[in-house]
């Protein structure tokens, strides 16, 4: 199984990539979990410590990485570098793994001017593609509110983009450039996870709002789980109703997928 998490920041993209990353983890999968987001947080939600945090260095600042991948120097303009480099043993010898899931952070790049290609960028687009498309792990991608980092040869490997939302108007916006982006690079499969809902009016604002979308299940606002976030604990740890929602949308992918 490989998803792709999306949606506007802060609306629980992190939240829902942790708990299902480590669901398929216990239920014996062999889980990659990639950090897509520059503002990176799904280590926070696996219940990394603050110091394993900041011992994690996002792959598009592993300066001598890129450079001996790629060819070229990073932030020099004007060379030439390998466009297919190698990363297939990316995965296997820079991820940090946790409670059997496996974390990569990509990390955001400084791009140099509007449409430019980098080195940085190249490594993590080749990165994502191999991780996409030729690695048997089950895959979940918790990305920025777009799909910057997909194809369209890329998307073909997806089998599901989840895009959360919150029962507001800035984040059914979202929602809806997310949707038309994924669908322009040929992502079939879109659904919505309904987040931070307090009431049946939340939810029926959701749906009135996005009434062609495929509504994947509805999480509850969970104060434990608030709570889980500030003490650093994993998602798993905040709160049994949080923790059954999420379950149930894992339960209904792999049921679909069998």
């Amino acid at each position: 199984m490989k998803l792709a998490i999306s949606g506007k920041g802060g609306v629980g993209k992190s939240t829902l990539a942790g708990a299902l990353s480590l669901l398929m983890a216990q239920r014996g999968r062999k889980v990659l979990a990639v950090d897509a987001d520059p503002d990176a947080n799904l280590a926070s939600a696996l219940g990394f410590s603050a110091e394993e945090q900041a011992a994690i260095i996002p792959i598009s600042e592993q300066v001598a990485l890129v450079e001996e991948r790629t060819g070229a120097k990073v932030k020099q303009y004007g060379q030439m570098f390998r466009l297919n480099p190698r990363v297939d043993d990316i995965a296997g010898d820079y991820a940090t793994v946790r409670d059997g899931v496996s974390l990569i952070v990509l990390g955001a790049v400084e791009q140099g001017g509007s449409g430019c290609a980098c080195p940085e960028s190249i490594l993590l687009r080749a990165l994502v593609t191999d991780l996409v498309l030729y690695k048997d792990d089950a895959l979940v991608m918790d990305m920025e509110a777009g799909v910057e980092h997909l194809g369209r040869a890329t998307a073909q490997g997806v089998d599901t983009m989840i895009v959360v939302v919150e029962p507001g108007q800035r984040s059914v916006d979202c929602a809806k450039r997310v949707f038309r982006m994924a669908e322009q690079i040929g992502l079939s499969d879109l659904r919505i996870v309904a987040n931070k809902v307090v009431s049946n009016a939340d939810e029926a604002f959701i749906r009135q709002a996005l009434p062609e979308a495929n509504l994947l299940g509805v999480i509850p606002y969970s104060e434990e789980l608030r709570q889980a976030d500030r003490h650093g604990q994993s998602v798993l740890q905040g709160g049994d109703v949080a923790v059954q929602a999420c379950t149930d949308i894992l339960n209904c992918l792999e049921q679909e997928m069998r």
